[in-house]
């Protein structure tokens, strides 16, 4: 067998039709999720790896009540999808593929003010942004903070998808589609690709009731056992809902940050809206309603923002590669080895990324966690960030206040009064 063929073939499940949780008094009945696809019975292709069998459930029966808290009724998104939402199923989806979509779902929920795009890869989002223009625009800005991270991605919206989404679509590879509906000739364009998956969920256009209420989180351990836990639950949906950044020091000094200007609010509430979908540690970079640079799943937080700050530079000079020259930067790169004309426009390139610092001059920082050091503060300051948020509670709060206070001009900060982890 060809190595290639391991992910043509469909694993065979051998998972109940159904499963029952009893959690107290309360018990939740789960459905089995099939579909009939070209005329055959099909469950998930198979699970995060093409050896590993999967199946999906659909919460069908039970609700749940902890503590006073109403939490997710029956019903669902993703595991809800039916044959007739699943417009083309390409190779017909797997774990990950839904997973994906799962994930831009949940980032959206918090997104449904405007128009909004998320592109995931791996569970997390390559880029997200949203645009008073159309969900057009919000693609486009989106794919623009990390062209290479979307190759073959996962594209989710809110709103109908609609032609300059669609030409995007079109004209790059990716594996899934998800929108509550398409406008009269885009699904002509974009069933030319066809192994792309493709999903009409009118749900993703009403997403905001499902911000209101929990789901039951269940983590398997390698041992067999659970950790169950109310899932996460975003507070901080308004300018109000952001903690004045103050703290004591040593010397029983109060210091206060600058509180961020309005323009600097908006892209630090959309920032902490994608935070929820990000693994941890993190930290996302947002300038103009679109994310410029994610860093996502370091140890460290200040090698987070290291790693979001190389990712930016890399991302900023690879779409000026394409734009100019119709290249990646790394083919640009291997040109230059042997042309003169190609190695001085990838230095021009190279220059020019310098000087706009990849784009991160003006944007906005947010962190799923505190800054324990002025480290990673300062690391961003020094790339032209205006504002930061992140949880605040550190022991040295004071340091990092003071660090923002001495930038000139003076860096806004923010505490949410929420931690954002996501393991």
């Amino acid at each position: 067998m060809a190595l290639k063929d391991m992910y043509k073939n469909i694993v065979r499940d051998h998972f109940p039709d159904s499963l029952t949780i009893t959690i107290g008094d309360t018990t939740l009945i789960y459905e089995r999720r099939t579909w009939e696809l070209n005329g055959e019975i099909r469950g998930l292709r198979y699970g995060e790896n093409p050896d590993q069998p999967a199946a999906l459930y659909r919460l069908k029966d039970g609700y749940l009540s902890v503590d006073g808290q109403e939490w997710r009724a029956p019903g669902g998104i993703i595991s809800a999808v039916t044959e007739a939402e699943m417009i083309q199923a390409g190779k017909h989806p797997g774990k990950t593929n839904l997973t994906d979509v799962d994930n831009g779902c949940n980032i959206l929920q918090y997104l449904t003010a405007r128009p909004a795009a998320v592109i995931l890869k791996h569970n997390n989002p390559c880029g997200a942004a949203w645009s008073e223009k159309g969900v057009g625009d919000a693609l486009n800005k989106a794919f623009r903070c990390d062209r290479i991270a979307a190759f073959g991605g996962a594209v989710i919206v809110n709103r109908s998808l609609d032609m300059e989404a669609a030409n995007l679509i079109g004209s790059n590879y990716f594996e899934v589609v998800a929108a509550p509906d398409f406008e009269e000739g885009v699904l002509e364009i974009i069933r030319q690709r066809k192994n792309l998956r493709i999903f009409r969920i009118p749900a993703l256009a009403n997403l905001e009731p499902f911000a209101e209420r929990p789901f039951l989180d269940i983590k398997s351990l390698m041992d067999g056992g659970l950790i169950l836990q109310q899932s996460f639950l975003n507070r901080i949906r308004t300018a109000e809902d952001f903690i004045p950044a103050a703290a004591t020091t040593k010397d029983g000094l109060t210091v206060t940050a600058r509180k961020p200007s309005a323009r600097e609010i908006d892209d630090l509430l959309f920032a902490w809206a994608v935070e929820a979908g990000v693994t941890s540690n993190s930290v996302i970079f947002v300038k103009d309603g679109a994310t410029v640079a994610i860093g996502t799943g370091e140890q460290d937080r200040v090698g987070c923002v290291e790693i979001a700050v190389f990712k930016a530079y890399t991302k900023y000079a690879d779409g000026l590669c394409f734009d100019r020259h119709g290249l990646s930067l790394y083919e640009l790169k291997q040109k230059a080895l042997s042309d003169a004309a190609s190695e001085e426009a990838l230095q021009a390139i190279q220059i020019e990324t310098q000087k706009a610092r990849g784009g991160l001059i003006g944007s906005v920082v947010v962190s799923d966690g505190f800054f324990p050091f002025r480290d990673g503060v300062d690391l961003c300051m020094a790339e032209g960030v205006t504002a930061i948020a992140h949880p605040g509670g550190s022991l040295r709060d004071h340091e990092v206040i003071m660090a923002v206070n001495e930038k000139t001009p003076q860096v806004a900060m923010v505490f949410t009064g929420q931690r954002s982890f996501k393991h």
